[in-house]
């Protein structure tokens, strides 16, 4: 069950990432917590709490952050296996290790195996790791995505061209007000002799959020 009324991790921006057969929604309507951040914003700038200055500054650092950080996390993990171990155990800690922020919200990282296959969403909002992917894509946000991957993944992930194995067992992980998910896919064929570098290059946002799978041609 959720705990949270809305996404806490800051303004929700109109970037178009559309995606075939989940798509953002249509209606562009202010929601409640869209219309209260702008009165909250406005009353603090009239106030002198806050500048519109410092307010541009912090969206500008938001805007800034990309899933190159999260693909540098994923790409040692998978040469080195102490980290791994911890980042799974303790997500936060182990962002600390790479000289990362530990992030405001308890970070959850699953693993997927040729077993396991996992997929994030947040099914009352937008609960997202900004500081490590940046900006949640517009499908993500949106209910189709929202409402249809926790009743039939399989089905969803097929619409983004995985089309996984019966034999594969899907998990669907719903983040909430204090706790964000991170995938940590499976390491590529082929990618045995390559770098960290080399690695993290083909590590995207979508692997990450479990709706695609890195490979050595990506």
């Amino acid at each position: 069950m959720h705990e949270h009324p809305h996404d806490h991790d800051g303004h929700s921006h109109g970037h178009s990432d559309p995606h075939p057969g989940v798509r953002p929604d249509a209606d562009d309507t202010l929601s409640y917590y869209q219309v209260m951040e702008i009165a909250v914003r406005e009353l603090l700038i009239e106030k002198g709490v806050l500048s519109a200055d410092a307010i541009r500054r912090e969206v500008e650092k938001m805007d800034a952050r990309s899933p190159a950080l999260g693909a540098q996390v994923i790409a040692r993990a998978w040469i080195d296996p102490a980290f791994k171990a911890k980042l799974l155990e303790r997500g936060n800690d182990a962002l600390v290790d790479l000289g990362l922020e530990r992030g405001p919200y308890r970070l959850v990282v699953v693993e997927n195996t040729a077993d396991v296959h996992n997929v994030v969403v947040c099914t009352l909002c937008s609960c997202y790791p900004r500081w490590l992917l940046g900006l949640p894509p517009d499908w993500y946000k949106s209910r189709n995505y929202r409402s249809r991957v926790v009743r039939e993944p399989r089905a969803v992930l097929r619409e983004f061209g995985l089309d996984l194995s019966e034999r594969v067992t899907v998990r669907v992980h719903d983040s909430t007000a204090n706790m964000r998910y991170l995938v940590l896919p499976a390491r590529p064929a082929g990618t045995e002799r390559w770098g960290e570098q080399q690695l993290a290059a083909v590590v995207t946002r979508d692997c990450m959020i479990g709706v695609a799978v890195p490979t050595a041609s990506s």
